[in-house]
């Protein structure tokens, strides 16, 4: 029987809470479809901070790097300064584990909820590909006559052809997987940041390694329009990282808002990290009132990149059937009890058409 040695860092908020539904859900998924896996829970967030003053301890860094897989649920606190935690613990795992992709479906499961007129969900069905370790993200950043009148701050944003090369060279693998609208956009704003011709320049070049594979380009303000107006149009796009964290929560609201969607941060072929993107709603912590599909759904998506295909789609098929049977009758707080949504998608996997 094959086995996996996974993290579980439940983090702050809600997380735990969530995180408790995915992992309910993930026991059933193995016990249905044989394979086996190890979970080692990790306390870093910040109340862990708060209590001991340590966010991300080397030594647990270690151990999480000779995983096959990290599942979070939620980071961040308001009593804590901005990004103290977040570059501690989700960017630290980003940089230094070289998840160079982040990967964000849209997919939209029933059109009651999507805010667009007339959509369908075979009309929302995309993936969007953010480079995830480049950019303006790098942390090259600083300050001079802080806080003086005169004050001066910059942010560089760093490209480099091989992080342009293998992110965008992994979206047209993927277009090819999904055999789909077999389509690549890059998204970019090639015309006022010079800086990103380079990805002009790369995707023409990778691009001629698939022939079978159309590309297609757009700027990233048009590709906000286009992807409210027609999101039929898109199947894989592919986007530095900054453009990426602002079009893929946009996506998010299409696809019926953030409580339903997932994401991954990838390093194919090496430990990776799969999450909900909420964040993690302090407000709302231990009251039972956020939903998992999200959280579920990155479990999911773990799944399929731990070669467990066939688990992961029974567990995405369930989450599907609920929605649009309205059983789970919608994805923001309180619709249902956490526990609630976490006990309809165990016993629907447990059903006889998917057990």
């Amino acid at each position: 029987m094959t086995s996996y040695d996974i993290a579980s860092i439940p983090g702050d908020g809600i997380g735990p809470e969530v995180t408790r539904e995915a992992l309910r859900v993930l026991k059933i998924a193995s016990e249905i479809y044989g394979f086996d896996y190890k979970l080692t829970e990790y306390p870093f967030g910040s109340e862990h901070y708060l209590a001991t003053k340590e966010i991300f301890p080397e030594p647990a860094f270690e151990e999480v790097k000779g995983m096959n897989a990290i599942y979070l649920g939620a980071i961040g606190d308001p009593r804590l300064p901005v990004g103290l935690i977040e570059y501690g613990v989700i960017a630290k795992m980003r940089f230094e584990l070289d998840l160079f992709v982040n990967l964000r479906p849209i997919q939209l499961f029933d059109e009651r909820f999507c805010p667009l007129k007339d959509k369908r969900p075979e009309d929302v069905d995309m993936v969007i590909v953010r480079e995830n370790t480049e950019g303006a993200y790098t942390g090259m950043h600083g300050f001079a006559h802080k806080g003086q009148a005169t004050e001066v701050a910059t942010q560089t944003m760093v490209y480099t052809r091989q992080g342009t090369e293998r992110v965008i060279r992994y979206a047209f693998e993927l277009a090819r997987a999904r055999n789909k609208r077999k389509t690549v956009t890059l998204i970019d704003k090639a015309n006022a940041v010079r800086a990103q011709d380079l990805w002009t320049r790369t995707f023409d070049d990778v691009s001629k390694d698939y022939p079978d594979i159309k590309k297609e380009h757009a700027y990233i303000d048009a590709a906000c329009m286009w992807m409210v107006k027609n999101p039929e149009w898109f199947d894989v796009g592919v986007t530095p990282n900054l453009f990426g964290d602002i079009i893929t929560d946009l996506g998010a609201m299409v696809q019926g808002g953030m409580g339903i969607a997932a994401s991954g941060n990838i390093n194919p072929g090496n430990v990776s990290l799969f999450e909900p993107i909420h964040g993690s709603a302090p407000k709302h912590a231990g009251k039972n009132v956020a939903s998992p599909v999200a959280a579920i759904l990155a479990t999911s998506m773990m799944l399929d990149y731990l070669g467990e295909k066939t688990a992961s789609k029974a567990v995405e098929d369930c989450i599907r059937e609920l929605l649009k049977t309205n059983r789970i009758k919608g994805v923001g707080t309180a619709v249902h009890p956490t526990s609630e949504v976490g006990d309809m998608v165990v016993e629907a996997l447990k059903a006889p058409a998917n057990a």
